[in-house]
């Protein structure tokens, strides 16, 4: 794919969603950081429906710690695989407690050292909350990348590694959020919406007249 579609490609997602926003509820770093460690193999409804509650009574590192494993665990126990991401978020929270003062550290190195924050979760976090450029390529964002030929790559490194600079600059510091929202919600995984895509005939899919 050319310069010149990539340009057009992120100038009509951008007209279409200006201001694009994660769709996990948050009001503060730490509240995003711990929504980004369950979300995953989870969707975000079922993450927000457990967070509007857990965050209404514990929403700081402390008071997460002070309501225990079990009392963490009957908070968020309709998440897939609650048991191992209520460990990783207890551990987090005495890590953010002991070594950042309760705050979120706003580097990859210090986010990636806490327990259960991969690559992925550190740069939504530098992304969303702290408005770093960073590419976080999750399954929708390597399909969408891949499958237009905006960029293309073997895994998610690869692939974020080719967005951060092919994306035109312009366009980096959102381009995340425009990228997971088409995959979610046009470019899906089974039966993409080729025929009602805004950058369809931009798209390099060579199946996309299947669709139409």
């Amino acid at each position: 794919m050319n310069r010149d579609k990539r340009q057009e490609i992120f100038t009509r997602l951008r007209d279409d969603n200006p201001n694009p926003q994660t769709e996990l509820e948050y009001n503060s770093p730490f509240e995003l950081l711990i929504a980004v460690l369950l979300s995953a193999q989870a969707t975000d409804v079922g993450v927000n429906k457990a967070t509007r509650k857990l965050y209404a009574v514990a929403n700081t590192p402390q008071a997460i710690l002070d309501l225990g494993l079990d009392g963490l665990k009957s908070y968020i126990k309709t998440i897939g695989l609650f048991n191992t991401k209520a460990v990783n978020v207890m551990k987090t929270c005495t890590m953010l407690v002991e070594k950042h003062n309760g705050e979120i550290p706003e580097t990859r190195e210090e986010l990636e050292a806490l327990p259960g924050v991969g690559r992925k979760t550190a740069n939504v976090v530098l992304n969303t909350a702290f408005r770093q450029i960073a590419m976080a390529v999750d399954t929708h964002i390597f399909r969408v990348s891949n499958r237009t030929k905006i960029a293309t790559g073997k895994d998610v490194v690869e692939v974020e590694q080719r967005l951060l600079r092919l994306v035109p600059k312009e366009f980096l510091l959102d381009a995340h959020h425009w990228l997971i929202l088409h995959g979610r919600y046009v470019c899906k995984a089974r039966k993409p919406q080729c025929g009602s895509c805004r950058i369809e005939d931009l798209c390099e899919f060579k199946e996309k007249d299947k669709y139409q």
